[in-house]
């Protein structure tokens, strides 16, 4: 009987630490793999955004087109706007009818800004950032006293050359899309960008993203950098 005992304790120990081995333990970087896989399924989005910048909110609807396509129209600022095409940005400020156009190289792009929910964004965050969970795998409210939940993931730049000290990324825990973004800069500067009414895959065209700035606008060129190319 002592042996019987003894065999079947065994089993019912191997049977609990098999069931345990078989789930997989979901780390920091884990899950940023698994959100980064989510947005490859992603050919093509348009959600509401609103980006905060210290004590100025913008808002607006912006257009992502994989795997580099982006364009915010603003309703505030008012006829803002700001595109890029895969090869060049352009700014139009009508504040000051200006259209600032920058052409940007695979060299010279960054890991910055509302791109980085993308999975061409992602891709740069995972190379160039090292992630953890700001409290665990688990949703937490999104801010203080909210009722809305989300997985915050902490990233930590791993050079000097990144735009963003940290990055803190809400990501909703049904979709695995990003919820939030907020980024400290190097200069203690903080900025925030939420996305909100994400619809994905709506065969959005590549002509969205052709902009003709206004006839009357004053033309700014490598406003950010010269081309050295």
């Amino acid at each position: 009987m002592y042996v019987s005992k003894k065999v079947c304790f065994v089993l019912v120990v191997s049977v609990l630490l098999g069931g345990l081995g078989a789930q997989e333990i979901i780390t920091a970087e884990r899950y940023l793999e698994m959100v980064s896989s989510r947005y490859g399924t992603v050919r093509d989005y348009e959600a509401q955004i609103v980006i905060r910048s210290g004590n100025t909110d913008m808002y607006g609807t912006v257009s992502h087109l994989a795997p580099s396509f982006l364009r915010i129209d603003f309703s505030s600022p008012a006829e803002q706007v700001i595109v890029f095409n895969g090869e060049q940005l352009t700014v139009y400020l009508p504040e000051y009818r200006a259209a600032l156009n920058q052409v940007i190289t695979s060299r010279q792009g960054s890991s910055s800004g509302a791109g980085l929910a993308s999975s061409q964004g992602l891709m740069l965050l995972r190379r160039n950032y090292i992630p953890s969970f700001v409290t665990g795998p688990d949703p937490i409210p999104l801010e203080e006293g909210s009722s809305e939940e989300a997985v915050a993931l902490r990233l930590t730049r791993r050079s000097l050359s990144e735009g963003f000290r940290e990055i803190i990324l809400s990501v909703n825990p049904d979709s695995l899309l990003i919820r939030r973004i907020e980024g400290r800069t190097i200069a203690e500067g903080l900025v925030r960008f939420d996305f909100l009414n994400v619809k994905t895959n709506q065969g959005i065209p590549e002509q969205r993203f052709i902009y003709d700035s206004p006839a009357s606008a004053n033309l700014y060129n490598n406003f950010l950098f010269r081309n050295t190319d």
